[in-house]
């Protein structure tokens, strides 16, 4: 299992239920690294896809305790139920694609983080955790820094030693 996010220089990923910035070539390299596998995500991010509707070419998998909510896709009332639900799928074919409260319940579970290092400071009002302090984190690739209407970043990769 792998999360996948995109931070700033503080480890910011969102503001206002949003992304910090829009960066067309970070959402095509998502979408090259998530197509044909399956996403868990919570309630909120799922609100925040375009149209509220499930990633395309993917298993959608939403993570809430929400009895009324009913997405277009699966959806799991507890970490036991989705584990339940991901036994049948590869677990190197999952990705954990947000929100805040996802990572961090999902954290101890993934062995890799797939992180686009956006180099810039922005207000944010959700964090993923700084994995550059963690001794149990390894940097394991770091890609030349892309620049994208005026903002550099960088794809890399970390894994648990």
């Amino acid at each position: 299992m792998k999360t996948i996010v995109a931070v700033d220089r503080n480890w910011g990923i969102g503001k206002d239920g949003g992304l910090l910035v829009n960066l067309p070539g970070d959402l095509k390299y998502f979408k090259e690294k998530t197509l044909g596998k399956v996403v868990v995500m919570g309630r909120t991010t799922f609100e925040s896809l375009p149209g509220k509707k499930p990633l395309r070419d993917r298993v959608n998998i939403v993570l809430s305790r929400n009895e009324e909510f009913e997405p277009d896709c699966i959806k799991c009332g507890s970490m036991g139920e989705l584990f339940k639900t991901l036994e049948a799928y590869d677990m190197e074919d999952v990705f954990i694609i947000g929100g805040a409260d996802i990572y961090r319940q999902f954290l101890p579970y993934c062995s890799s983080h797939i992180v686009t290092k956006i180099h810039g400071v922005y207000e944010a009002d959700k964090f993923f955790e700084n994995l550059d302090v963690r001794n149990d984190m390894e940097l394991v690739s770091v890609s030349d820094p892309v620049t994208e209407k005026g903002v550099s970043y960088q794809f890399t990769e970390y894994r648990r030693k």
